[in-house]
C-alpha cells in the first residue's frame, strides 16, 4: 500500500485549501460571526466537554463497539472486515452526536428554538430527540418526496414532540431562509459537514468522537492499524467522523463511497466528488452535480440520505489533495451488501451504510488475511424495510 502525502490546508481557519468558506448573504455574516465565535468558546470550556460527554455516554450510549464481521469475511475472503457499530447509538445513527453537541452550544447560547433540515429523517429524528432532552423546541424541514420515502421518520420526529415542513425547493435552502428571518432567538442545527463557515468544522469535530474510539479499539484489537477506512459520503459527516483521526496516519487508505445511483449519467446518481465539479452550494466552495451553465442537477439514489447534489468541503480538499480516495456504489450493489451484512451477520444496515459494506468486500478481496478494514457502519436499516422490501426478492 502506498503512503500518502501529508494534506496541508496552509489556509484561514474556514478553508480547506480553497475548499469552503462563507459564500452566504450579508444578512447571515453576523449570525455565522457570532455561531464562530460562540463555538471557539464553548468548544474549549473543560465543564462543556464535561457535560457533552456525559451526554453522549448516558444518553446517546457511547462508545460504540468496533466489531469483527468474522462471517462476512469469511464469505468475501481476504482482510479482516470490522464494523464501527454506529448503528447501535440512540437513534439508530451516527447523528445524535452531532445533534447533542450542537443543541448543547444553542442552549449556551441563549437560543430555544431550533431549526433543522432532514433528508433520511436520521437527522430529524437525532435533533427531535436532543431538543426534547435539552428542553429546547425544533422544527424540522424535509423534502416531500423523502417524507413519503421516510413515513417512519416523520413519524417519530412528530411523536418527539417536533413540527415537520414538508419543502418542495431543498431543505437547506428553507431552513436557511426561516434562520435569516427568526435570527435572535432560533439556532439553525445543520445535519452534515456542510454549508458555510463555521458548520464543517464544527459538525466533523462533534462527529471525529468516532475516529478517536476506533483508533484507539482496532489497536486494542490487532495492535496495528488498519490498512484502510471506509464510509459512505453524501453530506459526508459519517465519514470525516470516522477518517479524521486517520488522517496523520499515512499508511491508512481512506476511501469515501458516493451514491451511483442507476449511471454516472446526469441525473442518475448522487456522486458530486466522482461526476461533479467545482462550484459554489449552500454557502461553500465544493464540488456540485450540475450542468454547463451551473444549474444544480437532479439527483438519484436508493439511500435518501446520500441523495444529496454537493459534499463536505473538506472531503473535497481530501480528495485533490491525495489523502482520500472516492468511488460509487450503484443502487443494485448497495442492495446486495445490505442482503448480505443481514443474512450473514444478523445486522440490518441503513442503505447508505450498505453502500460502504459493498465496497469494503470488494476491497477485503484485494487485501491479505493478515490486513484489516473498518467500515463506519453510519446508521441501521429499520427505517428503508419498505423500500429494500419493493426491490429484493421476497
Amino acid at each position: 500500500m502506498k503512503k500518502h502525502a501529508e494534506p496541508r490546508t496552509g489556509s484561514r481557519p474556514g478553508k480547506f485549501g480553497k475548499y469552503g468558506g462563507q459564500y452566504v448573504p450579508e444578512t447571515l455574516m453576523e449570525p455565522l460571526r457570532a455561531l464562530e465565535e460562540a463555538y471557539n468558546k464553548f468548544s474549549h470550556d473543560p465543564s462543556f466537554k464535561k457535560e457533552l460527554a456525559s451526554w453522549l455516554d448516558s444518553f446517546a450510549g457511547r462508545p460504540t463497539p468496533l466489531y469483527l464481521a468474522a462471517n462476512l469475511t469469511r464469505h468475501v475472503g481476504g482482510a479482516r472486515i470490522y464494523l464501527k457499530r454506529e448503528d447501535l447509538l440512540h437513534g439508530g445513527a451516527h447523528k445524535i452526536n452531532n445533534t447533542l453537541g450542537q443543541a448543547l452550544l444553542a442552549k449556551k447560547m441563549g437560543k430555544r428554538r431550533i431549526i433543522a433540515e432532514t433528508g433520511a429523517g436520521q437527522h430529524g429524528v437525532a435533533t427531535a430527540m436532543a431538543c426534547a432532552a435539552l428542553g429546547l423546541s425544533s422544527e424540522v424541514y424535509m423534502g416531500s418526496e423523502d417524507m413519503d420515502r421516510q413515513k417512519l421518520n416523520v413519524y417519530r420526529m412528530k411523536m418527539l414532540g417536533t413540527k415537520v415542513h414538508p419543502v418542495e425547493s431543498g431543505s437547506i435552502n428553507e431552513a436557511l431562509r426561516d434562520w435569516v428571518t427568526n435570527v435572535q432567538d432560533t439556532y439553525y442545527l445543520l445535519g452534515s459537514v456542510v454549508g458555510p463557515h463555521p458548520y464543517p468544522t464544527m459538525v466533523r469535530d462533534f462527529q471525529s468522537v468516532i475516529g478517536k474510539e476506533a483508533r484507539k479499539q482496532i489497536l486494542q484489537t490487532d495492535g496495528k492499524l488498519p490498512k484502510a477506512v471506509v464510509a459512505c459520503v453524501g453530506g459526508g459527516s459519517n465519514s470525516i467522523g470516522i477518517f479524521h483521526s486517520f488522517v496523520h496516519d499515512l499508511d491508512v487508505d481512506l476511501c469515501g463511497v458516493e451514491a451511483g445511483g442507476e449511471s454516472l449519467s446526469p441525473g442518475q446518481n448522487a456522486a458530486p466528488l466522482v461526476a461533479g465539479r467545482e462550484g459554489v452550494l449552500h454557502g461553500m466552495m465544493t464540488y456540485v452535480l450540475q450542468d454547463e451553465v451551473g444549474q444544480v442537477q437532479t439527483t438519484r439514489s436508493i439511500s435518501a440520505g446520500l441523495d444529496y447534489p454537493g459534499v463536505g468541503p473538506e472531503h473535497a480538499f481530501l480528495m485533490n489533495a491525495g489523502r482520500a480516495k472516492y468511488v460509487t456504489v450503484s443502487d443494485e450493489e448497495a442492495l446486495d451488501a445490505f442482503k448480505n451484512l443481514s443474512q450473514l451477520e444478523g445486522i440490518m444496515p441503513a442503505l447508505e451504510s450498505a453502500h460502504a459494506i459493498s465496497y469494503a468486500m470488494k476491497l477485503a478481496k484485494s487485501l491479505g488475511t493478515k490486513d484489516s478494514i473498518i467500515v463506519n457502519l453510519s446508521g441501521r436499516g429499520d427505517k428503508d424495510v419498505e423500500i429494500i422490501a419493493k426491490h429484493l426478492p421476497r
